[in-house]
Formats: C-alpha cells, sequence, structure tokens
C-alpha cells in the first residue's frame, strides 16, 4: 500500500513538471491568481483583528459583552487595563512581522505589510497619547484602581464576601466624594483631560454594573449587602464625570464665533502627521495651493457657462436661474432616479467598467428626515440613496433652500457619485474583494467618487451650460472643502469666514452652507475628510494618465482594478498596479499634481 502512494505521489509530480513546462503561460496566471483575493500577509491582518476583538470584548467597559457592543468597542473607553494589553498585542504582531520574508513578497504582501505595519504604529502612537492624559488625570481618579480590582475576579465567577464588597464599596464612595470636592477647587483643565476623565468615570460605571449585575439576585448575601451602597457609587460617579467634564476650558479658538459652531482645530502638527499617515506627500499649504489652482479653472469654466447662457461674467445670475430649475415637492424622487439612469446608460455606452447585475438592484431609496437636513443638506448614498428635500415641518425660506439647492443641474454632478459607480459599487466591490483589508480611507472612498465627477466631465457627460454649471458647482465646493477645512485647522479661519466663504465662492444657500461646515467640524468626520475628495479625485486621474493614458490598461481594466484592491491609500495601489519596488520603511513620495 505504502509503495502504491509512492507510485502515485511521483506520477503527480512529472504529471505537475510537465504541465509546467508545456503550458508556463497558463501555470503563470494560476500563480498570480493566488493574489486576486489574498497575499502574504493576509492570515497575520485577519488573525490580528481577531485577537483585537477579543481584547477589546474581554476588557470592556462598557457593561455588556454582546456582539453587537463588542463590534461597538472601537468607540468604548480604553481602561488602564485595556490600553496596556492593547499595547502589548500591537507590540507582539510588529516584532512578529517583521521575522516575516518581506523581499520574498509579491508586491500585494509588500503594500499589505507596508500598510499593517503602518496601521499598527499609528495605533500604538494613539494609545501611547492617550495614557500620558489619563497620567496627568490620574490623581483625580485614585478610587479607580480599587474598582478595577473587583472587576478582576469576577471575569472568573470567583465567590465573593457581600458584607466585603459593601464595605469596599462605602470606602470608595468616600473617596469619589473626596475626588468631587478637589475638582470644584480646580480652576479648569485641558479639554482632552477633562473628556478623558469624564469618560474614564463612565467605563467604571460600566465596569461596577457589570460585576453588580454577575452576583446580584444570584448570590444572596451580596443581595443583601451590596444594592444600597452601590446605587450610591454609581450616581457619586456619575456626578464625578459631569463636574470633571465641565473643567474643561475652552479655547479662543473655538469659542462660538456667531456661527453656533464650536469645532476643535487640530493645527500644522497633527496635520501633517495625518497626512503622512495617509500618505500624501504634501503640506497643508501645498494642498491649500493645489486647491486654489483648481478652483482657478473652475471660475474660468464658470465664466465660459455663464456667457454661453447668455448672462456675461455675471455667474452667479446664471447660476440663480440653475438653481430655479428645481422640481417640484414630491418630484425628487423620480427626477434622481431618471439622473441615475443616465449616468449608468453613459458608463455602459462608454465600456468603463464592469457592472455586476446585482449591484444595480441591491440599492434602495429613503428620504431625509429634516433633522438630518441641518447637517446633510444635499442627498448620500452608499448602500442607499437618501434624498435631501424639503418636509412639511419646514419653514418656507427653508423649503426654498433646500430645493434651490438640490436641483436636477446641481444634483446631476453627483447621483453617479453616490451610486454607481461611486459608493454603492464601492461597498458592493469592497465586501467582495480583499476583504482582510483594513486600510478604509476617505481618499479612496470619496477620492474615486469624486474621480468620476472628473472623468465625466471630461468625457463630455454636461450637455448644457446649465449642467456644466451643475457640474461646476460641485466642483467648486470640493476645492473650498480643501481652502476652508485646512484654513480652519492651521487657526487661520473661523467657521462663520467657511460659511461665508461657500456663500460667496461657491454659490451656496446660507443655511446648506452652514449645515456643511457644521457636518465638516461637528458630524464626526476626520480632519483630513473634507480635503480627501478633491486631493483624491486628482490622485485617480494623475495614476489613470500614467495607466490609461500609456496604453498599459484601458478604461475598464484600470477601473476594475481599482476595485478590485479594496480601499487603500492611493500611492499604494499605484504601487500594485505598476508593480513598483518597494522597501519595509516605505514614505510617502508621489507628487501627483502637475498643473
Amino acid at each position: 500500500m505504502q509503495k502504491i502512494k509512492c507510485s502515485y505521489s511521483l506520477v503527480m509530480f512529472f504529471l505537475f513538471c510537465f504541465y509546467i513546462q508545456t503550458f508556463p503561460a497558463t501555470a503563470q496566471q494560476a500563480t498570480s491568481n493566488l493574489y486576486l483575493q489574498t497575499s502574504e500577509m493576509a492570515d497575520a491582518m485577519i488573525q490580528y483583528d481577531a485577537d483585537r476583538a477579543s481584547v477589546l470584548r474581554f476588557y470592556s467597559t462598557s457593561g455588556n459583552q454582546s456582539e453587537w457592543w463588542m463590534r461597538q468597542q472601537g468607540n468604548n473607553y480604553n481602561s488602564p487595563e485595556r490600553r496596556q494589553r492593547l499595547l502589548q498585542l500591537i507590540d507582539e504582531y510588529i516584532t512578529k512581522i517583521q521575522k516575516l520574508p518581506f523581499e520574498k513578497m509579491n508586491v500585494n504582501g509588500k503594500v499589505d505589510y507596508i500598510l499593517f505595519k503602518r496601521n499598527l504604529e499609528s495605533e500604538q502612537y494613539q494609545l501611547n497619547e492617550e495614557q500620558k492624559i489619563y497620567d496627568q488625570v490620574a490623581k483625580y481618579l485614585l478610587f479607580s484602581d480599587r474598582i478595577y480590582s473587583l472587576q478582576k475576579p469576577r471575569r472568573r465567577g470567583i465567590a465573593v464576601d457581600g458584607e466585603k464588597v459593601a464595605k469596599e464599596l462605602n470606602d470608595i464612595n468616600k473617596e469619589i466624594s473626596k475626588a468631587i470636592a478637589d475638582i470644584k477647587k480646580t480652576d479648569s483643565l485641558e479639554t482632552k483631560q477633562a473628556s478623558l476623565a469624564s469618560d474614564a468615570a463612565k467605563g467604571l460605571q460600566g465596569i461596577l454594573k457589570d460585576y453588580f449585575n454577575f452576583y446580584n439576585g444570584y448570590d444572596p448575601l451580596f443581595s443583601w449587602w451590596v444594592p444600597k451602597t452601590y446605587s450610591e457609587t454609581d450616581s457619586l460617579l456619575n456626578l464625578f464625570a459631569t463636574s470633571i467634564k465641565k473643567k474643561g476650558k475652552i479655547n479662543t479658538s473655538q469659542k462660538d464665533d456667531g456661527s453656533g459652531v464650536i469645532g476643535n482645530p487640530i493645527g500644522s502638527v497633527e496635520l501633517i502627521r495625518q497626512l503622512k499617515y495617509e500618505f500624501i506627500a504634501y503640506s497643508p499649504e501645498d494642498l491649500v495651493d493645489i486647491a486654489n489652482k483648481e478652483f482657478a479653472w473652475c471660475d474660468a469654466e464658470l465664466l465660459k457657462a455663464s456667457r454661453e447662457m447668455g448672462f456675461g461674467d455675471n455667474w452667479k445670475a446664471a447660476q440663480e436661474k440653475v438653481k430655479q430649475s428645481y422640481v417640484p415637492p414630491g418630484k425628487q424622487p423620480e427626477a434622481m432616479y431618471d439622473l441615475y439612469k443616465q449616468s449608468v446608460d453613459f458608463l455602459k455606452k462608454n465600456d468603463l467598467l464592469t457592472l455586476p447585475a446585482l449591484s444595480e438592484e441591491d440599492w434602495s431609496m429613503y428620504m431625509m428626515s429634516a433633522e438630518r437636513q441641518l447637517v446633510s443638506p444635499f442627498f448620500l448614498g452608499g448602500e442607499s440613496l437618501i434624498i435631501s428635500y424639503p418636509t412639511n415641518t419646514m419653514t418656507y425660506e427653508e423649503k426654498m433652500m433646500s430645493m434651490r439647492g438640490n436641483n436636477p443641474a446641481f444634483s446631476r454632478a453627483t447621483v453617479h457619485h453616490e451610486l454607481l459607480a461611486g459608493h454603492h459599487l464601492q461597498g458592493y466591490m469592497n465586501n467582495r474583494h480583499k476583504t482582510y483589508r483594513s486600510f478604509d480611507t476617505p481618499f479612496w472612498v470619496e477620492g474615486n467618487s469624486l474621480y468620476w465627477e472628473l472623468l465625466l466631465w471630461d468625457m463630455k457627460f454636461p450637455r448644457t451650460p446649465e449642467e456644466k454649471i451643475g457640474m461646476l458647482f460641485w466642483r467648486m465646493h470640493r476645492c473650498a472643502r480643501i481652502i476652508f477645512s485646512l484654513n480652519y485647522h492651521l487657526g487661520k479661519w473661523t467657521p462663520q469666514q467657511c460659511i461665508d466663504f461657500l456663500v460667496d465662492r461657491v454659490g451656496h444657500e446660507r443655511a446648506n452652507a452652514e449645515g456643511e461646515v457644521r457636518r465638516s467640524f461637528t458630524g464626526g468626520y476626520g480632519p483630513l475628510y473634507q480635503i480627501a475628495y478633491m486631493i483624491g479625485g486628482l490622485q485617480f486621474m494623475e495614476l489613470k494618465k500614467e495607466m490609461v493614458g500609456t496604453k498599459k490598461m484601458t478604461y475598464k481594466q484600470y477601473h476594475d482594478a481599482i476595485l478590485n484592491e479594496n480601499s487603500l491609500p492611493i500611492e499604494m495601489l499605484r504601487a500594485i498596479l505598476t508593480n513598483q519596488t518597494l522597501s519595509g520603511d516605505f514614505k510617502a513620495e508621489w507628487k501627483f499634481y502637475k498643473k
């Protein structure tokens, strides 16, 4: 029997060698296909994500360890215990990947290595920064170690003495009361310090709630001794969290300038750090300069369209006429669907990319609430098309601004941005290709959607001067986002100046401009999010010249390749498409703007 197995193995070996010699191209293709959905780094990245989720779940401070809560742990407070465990995990993985044979990897593996290492180092940096702030406020949280020590044996169900627990909580209550008194004597704290200390107290509340719920009702003596004292501890922690949060001082640059928008400008040093993280080899000032050059191009094209409409150089009058082309209330959904069909027909007619049949079928349509329109005055997209248009609860002025700002010519420029071939198709493909990649970046997500606006302009998608003005409105808007958001974060502009800029230079309705600025600075977006549209789009345009303009790829091959690689910094996408030679310590160096 052993001889038969040996003979079979030899036969298969010789057949494989014959296959390689006889069909070398096919064999090479089979080898390259190994990297269509994976790379040499995939296992390490998948394992890290699972290990990290385990740490977040096990050291949770939410008091709820359900599957849903586990997915939310990125926003959960990092206790000192959890922070240190995460840092330990990161150290383990950095050591692990440094032992991998980087030079022998396929370009996909090298890109994954560089970006995975970047992610680990960035998370390590953030956790260490958190720890520095925690160390600064630890003197107000002297009671915290005693609460953390209660949770450790609870994780393994160790029996407790109810009377001793009640006494311990009673002593803790005295310490919290003293801490609250000390806070009242404190003039102020840095905002970050006050916020983290407040979050720490809320985390302690979550831990105690989990601890209390585990024993209460199940342990008779615990249920007799502890509930009243625990309730006092919970109330005191809540009072502590509120008191110390109020001590956070507001910087001069964060005071309300009359706009009602109070954000958090991060400054030049942090902007530069985040740009390096995103593989953008330009300074904030360089990017503002690029935006101004693109804005100048838009100005020239806007005047051409204005003159073609018979308004001469009075582009605001031409734009006003376009705004008046809004559809009646109740008619916006079918108007948007018609624009969608026009854009998809254009993509298919020009054979620009592969559109899976299901991706055309599985998007939905919803109407946006009046409340949400305060921060999202224009329609949104992705898995669904969310339409922004007046509701019956709005005032007359609010209704007119919403209809005028969402007219068909303006919306024509963004339907393909939100659905196909933009956000909806991105999500569809990201769920099906290289799903292990955790490199999500707005420069790819928003940049690719904006790229379609730029490309379709060049391919004559706007048919009339009115439609050109509609597309130019959004192109100017993307330029303006770079200018106002970077100037704000550099401390040069106030929110009100940002609003005025959108009204005066882009032609926004004032309410829509206020919503845009509010969304940019208080809507939960990262500081670089708003610049990512145009900058990412320009990166894709330059890469298109490099790949399609030189006949290395067709449009369809290029666009399909983008979607098959999943979201990642565009310089790294470029490295894959050009099979670039990379080093393990690769840094951003691509100067993609050529004008």
